[in-house]
Protein backbone atom coordinates (compact mmCIF):
# COMPACT_ATOMS: atom_id res chain seq x y z
CA UNK A 1 0.00 0.00 0.00
CA UNK A 2 1.35 3.40 -0.97
CA UNK A 3 1.99 5.91 1.80
CA UNK A 4 -0.02 9.10 1.49
CA UNK A 5 2.68 11.32 2.90
CA UNK A 6 2.81 13.62 -0.14
CA UNK A 7 -0.89 13.77 -0.93
CA UNK A 8 -1.62 17.17 0.64
CA UNK A 9 0.67 18.87 -1.86
CA UNK A 10 -0.92 17.08 -4.78
CA UNK A 11 -4.41 17.98 -3.55
CA UNK A 12 -3.80 21.69 -3.37
CA UNK A 13 -6.24 23.59 -5.51
CA UNK A 14 -5.39 26.46 -7.76
CA UNK A 15 -6.25 29.34 -5.51
CA UNK A 16 -6.19 32.98 -6.33
CA UNK A 17 -5.71 35.52 -3.57
CA UNK A 18 -9.31 36.76 -3.79
CA UNK A 19 -10.70 33.27 -3.02
CA UNK A 20 -8.38 32.91 -0.04
CA UNK A 21 -9.26 36.36 1.28
CA UNK A 22 -12.98 35.72 0.80
CA UNK A 23 -12.80 32.53 2.88
CA UNK A 24 -10.73 34.31 5.53
CA UNK A 25 -13.26 37.17 5.63
CA UNK A 26 -16.21 34.77 5.97
CA UNK A 27 -14.51 32.82 8.75
CA UNK A 28 -13.48 35.97 10.63
CA UNK A 29 -16.94 37.53 10.27
CA UNK A 30 -18.64 34.36 11.46
CA UNK A 31 -16.28 34.09 14.41
CA UNK A 32 -16.86 37.70 15.42
CA UNK A 33 -20.65 37.39 15.17
CA UNK A 34 -20.89 34.12 17.06
CA UNK A 35 -18.28 34.63 19.76
CA UNK A 36 -19.64 37.85 21.24
CA UNK A 37 -16.45 38.27 23.27
CA UNK A 38 -14.02 40.94 22.17
CA UNK A 39 -11.15 40.61 24.64
CA UNK A 40 -7.62 40.85 23.17
CA UNK A 41 -6.65 37.25 23.96
CA UNK A 42 -9.83 35.83 22.45
CA UNK A 43 -9.55 38.09 19.40
CA UNK A 44 -5.99 36.83 18.86
CA UNK A 45 -7.04 33.21 19.25
CA UNK A 46 -9.95 33.79 16.87
CA UNK A 47 -7.66 35.36 14.27
CA UNK A 48 -5.22 32.46 14.65
CA UNK A 49 -8.02 29.91 14.18
CA UNK A 50 -9.28 31.71 11.06
CA UNK A 51 -5.80 31.80 9.51
CA UNK A 52 -5.18 28.17 10.45
CA UNK A 53 -8.53 27.06 8.98
CA UNK A 54 -7.84 28.94 5.75
CA UNK A 55 -4.37 27.40 5.50
CA UNK A 56 -5.76 23.89 6.12
CA UNK A 57 -8.51 24.48 3.52
CA UNK A 58 -5.79 25.36 1.02
CA UNK A 59 -3.72 22.30 1.92
CA UNK A 60 -6.76 20.00 1.62
CA UNK A 61 -7.63 21.25 -1.86
CA UNK A 62 -10.75 23.23 -0.92
CA UNK A 63 -10.10 25.79 -3.62
CA UNK A 64 -10.16 23.06 -6.23
CA UNK A 65 -13.90 22.61 -5.49
CA UNK A 66 -15.03 25.99 -4.21
CA UNK A 67 -16.81 26.92 -7.46
CA UNK A 68 -18.94 23.77 -7.28
CA UNK A 69 -19.81 24.61 -3.68
CA UNK A 70 -20.80 28.15 -4.61
CA UNK A 71 -23.09 26.84 -7.39
CA UNK A 72 -24.81 24.56 -4.85
CA UNK A 73 -25.29 27.28 -2.25
CA UNK A 74 -28.79 28.47 -3.34
CA UNK A 75 -30.16 24.90 -3.28
CA UNK A 76 -28.59 23.85 0.04
CA UNK A 77 -31.25 25.23 2.46
CA UNK A 78 -34.02 23.18 0.82
CA UNK A 79 -31.77 20.11 0.82
CA UNK A 80 -30.93 20.61 4.50
CA UNK A 81 -34.64 20.82 5.41
CA UNK A 82 -35.37 17.62 3.50
CA UNK A 83 -32.35 15.91 5.12
CA UNK A 84 -33.44 17.04 8.59
CA UNK A 85 -36.88 15.48 7.99
CA UNK A 86 -35.22 12.23 6.86
CA UNK A 87 -32.94 12.21 9.91
CA UNK A 88 -35.95 12.59 12.23
CA UNK A 89 -37.79 9.74 10.47
CA UNK A 90 -34.69 7.51 10.66
CA UNK A 91 -34.20 8.37 14.32
CA UNK A 92 -37.76 7.30 15.13
CA UNK A 93 -37.34 4.06 13.14
CA UNK A 94 -34.08 3.19 14.91
CA UNK A 95 -35.61 4.02 18.31
CA UNK A 96 -38.51 1.65 17.57
CA UNK A 97 -36.04 -1.09 16.64
CA UNK A 98 -33.98 -0.57 19.79
CA UNK A 99 -37.02 -0.49 22.06
CA UNK A 100 -38.55 -3.60 20.48
CA UNK A 101 -37.98 -6.69 22.67
CA UNK A 102 -37.16 -8.88 19.64
CA UNK A 103 -34.62 -6.35 18.27
CA UNK A 104 -35.62 -6.89 14.62
CA UNK A 105 -32.36 -6.02 12.84
CA UNK A 106 -31.14 -7.45 9.55
CA UNK A 107 -27.73 -5.88 8.94
CA UNK A 108 -27.17 -5.39 5.24
CA UNK A 109 -24.34 -3.99 3.14
CA UNK A 110 -25.31 -2.49 -0.20
CA UNK A 111 -23.48 -0.88 -3.08
CA UNK A 112 -25.11 2.32 -4.29
CA UNK A 113 -24.30 3.75 -7.70
CA UNK A 114 -23.97 7.49 -7.17
CA UNK A 115 -25.84 9.79 -9.53
CA UNK A 116 -23.59 12.63 -8.44
CA UNK A 117 -20.82 13.54 -10.88
CA UNK A 118 -18.29 15.46 -8.76
CA UNK A 119 -16.15 14.66 -5.74
CA UNK A 120 -18.12 17.25 -3.77
CA UNK A 121 -21.38 15.53 -4.70
CA UNK A 122 -20.03 12.13 -3.64
CA UNK A 123 -18.94 13.56 -0.29
CA UNK A 124 -22.33 15.21 0.31
CA UNK A 125 -24.12 11.98 -0.62
CA UNK A 126 -21.93 9.83 1.65
CA UNK A 127 -22.20 12.24 4.56
CA UNK A 128 -25.97 12.59 4.15
CA UNK A 129 -26.35 8.81 4.31
CA UNK A 130 -24.09 8.58 7.36
CA UNK A 131 -26.00 11.36 9.16
CA UNK A 132 -29.17 9.29 9.03
CA UNK A 133 -29.33 6.87 11.97
CA UNK A 134 -29.17 3.24 10.89
CA UNK A 135 -26.90 3.80 7.89
CA UNK A 136 -23.16 4.30 7.55
CA UNK A 137 -21.17 4.96 4.39
CA UNK A 138 -18.20 2.61 4.60
CA UNK A 139 -16.37 3.47 1.39
CA UNK A 140 -16.57 5.68 -1.67
CA UNK A 141 -14.80 4.44 -4.78
CA UNK A 142 -15.23 6.14 -8.13
CA UNK A 143 -19.01 6.34 -8.62
CA UNK A 144 -20.03 3.76 -6.00
CA UNK A 145 -20.69 3.93 -2.28
CA UNK A 146 -20.52 0.94 0.05
CA UNK A 147 -23.17 1.39 2.75
CA UNK A 148 -24.05 -0.58 5.88
CA UNK A 149 -27.74 -0.52 6.81
CA UNK A 150 -29.23 -1.66 10.12
CA UNK A 151 -32.19 -3.30 8.40
CA UNK A 152 -32.93 -4.71 4.96
CA UNK A 153 -35.92 -2.36 4.76
CA UNK A 154 -33.55 0.58 5.22
CA UNK A 155 -31.36 -0.82 2.44
CA UNK A 156 -34.36 -1.11 0.11
CA UNK A 157 -35.38 2.45 0.92
CA UNK A 158 -31.86 3.64 0.21
CA UNK A 159 -31.79 1.83 -3.13
CA UNK A 160 -35.03 3.51 -4.18
CA UNK A 161 -32.73 6.47 -4.71
CA UNK A 162 -34.41 9.51 -3.15
CA UNK A 163 -31.25 10.70 -1.36
CA UNK A 164 -29.24 9.97 -4.50
CA UNK A 165 -31.64 11.97 -6.68
CA UNK A 166 -31.80 14.92 -4.28
CA UNK A 167 -28.04 15.08 -3.88
CA UNK A 168 -27.53 14.92 -7.65
CA UNK A 169 -30.00 17.80 -8.06
CA UNK A 170 -27.66 19.98 -5.99
CA UNK A 171 -25.08 19.71 -8.79
CA UNK A 172 -27.29 20.82 -11.67
CA UNK A 173 -26.20 24.04 -13.28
Amino acid sequence: MKLLRNTPLSQQGKANISSILLLLFILAGSWLLWSGLYKPLLMGLGAFSCFLSTYLAYRMGFFRHHKALLRMLPRLPGYWLWLLKEIVISTIDVAKIILSPSLPITPTVVILDAKTKTDVGHVILGNSITLSPGTVTLDVHEEQLLIHCLTSEGAKELQKGEVNKRTASLERK
